[in-house]
């Protein structure tokens, strides 16, 4: 059995590497992860231990605290770059506000798939914007999870069509490029933080929200949301950021085993996904969800969003450049 089928199939973590204990002067860090277990952020960060372990010999590993104990995934942001936190794993919608040209990966529909997803942020457009990412928020970005489209999860009806979701309250991230997508549709979504989220879906201060199927599970919203509609409007990837001070601190021996062990739970992250997604999707029909698709994607969703939000955000993300060189790099045409 491999090391990535080890790590995927559960196996504690000393066992899977036919280690012996860590030793007592072992480093070990702090994770925050926003989402609870059974999503693809804990399997990122499982994996991430795992191999930083395997890589170390043992000197350094981690401690993962999910379901957002170390606050909310932009308050682990600020923890990181000031040095109080030292790695994290979070939608990067939460990453944009500290570094605007991680946004352009947040503008709907401009990833269409998972190998899209793949190619940008393991590419020269990803190793571009972990650059720009530890000069903009003083964090580094080491390593990617993989959770698939955000699906929009209500508990009012079945929504096909942009008609269909009006009157209908969904709560979004503080991101303005999603507050924006959602106001390109005909609504006025409601901000809020991830940690309120699922007492606001209970208590019906909002009717829906939108997240990867992996994350409607891990968090259990199938106990407050019925139905699904199954938008592809962003794929969501949540990348695993180092505080760069404590980066900056290691030797460059152990900042290499850092890179390295996060480059091998991307792997593991973009394979868990492709394993788990279909039976995921299948869990939750059979706990009572109904999944609808949209009527004509196409010409309503992607036509409004991509038309009127695209452009509002040029400057933000660097310039409409920035934007076709992502498109460019998946092998489709720039904005005209």
């Amino acid at each position: 059995m491999s090391f990535l089928t080890r790590i995927l199939s559960g196996t504690a973590l000393a066992l899977s590497l036919g280690a012996a204990a860590l030793p007592v002067s072992a480093a070990e860090y702090r994770i925050a992860v926003g989402d609870g277990a059974g999503g693809t952020q804990e399997a990122l960060g499982k994996a991430f231990v795992a191999a930083l372990e395997d890589k170390s010999g043992g000197k350094m590993t981690g401690k993962l605290f999910l379901n957002g104990q170390l606050g909310d995934e932009q308050d682990t942001v600020t923890a990181a770059a000031t040095g109080t936190l030292d790695f994290s794993i979070l939608a990067i919608n939460n990453i944009t506000p500290f570094s605007p040209t991680v946004g352009t990966l947040t503008l709907p529909y401009v990833i269409l798939s998972q190998e899209d997803a793949e190619k940008v942020t393991q590419g020269e457009i990803g190793r571009q914007m972990v650059d720009q990412t530890v000069e903009d928020a003083g964090v580094r970005i080491i390593g990617w999870a993989y959770s698939g489209f955000r699906v929009l999860t209500n508990s009012k009806k079945p929504i096909a069509t942009v008609a269909d979701l009006q009157g209908v309250v969904v709560r979004v991230p503080k991101n303005e490029i999603m507050i924006e997508t959602y106001k390109s549709w005909g609504i006025n979504p409601t901000p809020m933080a991830w940690g309120e989220t699922f007492a606001a879906l209970q208590q019906k201060v909002v009717d829906g929200q939108d997240n990867p199927y992996m994350t409607v599970n891990a968090m259990k919203f199938y106990e407050v949301q019925k139905y699904v509609t199954n938008l592809r409007y962003l794929f969501s990837i949540e990348p695993l950021i180092v505080s760069e001070a404590l980066f900056q601190s290691l030797s460059p021996e152990e900042q290499q085993q850092v890179l390295e062990a996060g480059q091998e739970a991307t792997q593991v992250s973009a394979q868990f996904l492709r394993d788990q997604e279909n039976k995921i999707k299948e869990e939750l029909v059979g706990r009572g969800m109904e999944i609808t698709e949209p009527a004509d994607e196409e010409k309503e969703f992607i036509e409004l969003a991509t038309t009127k939000v695209w452009p509002k955000f040029y400057d933000q993300i660097g310039g409409k450049e920035v934007l076709d060189g992502v498109l460019t790099s998946l092998g489709r045409d720039p904005v005209e």
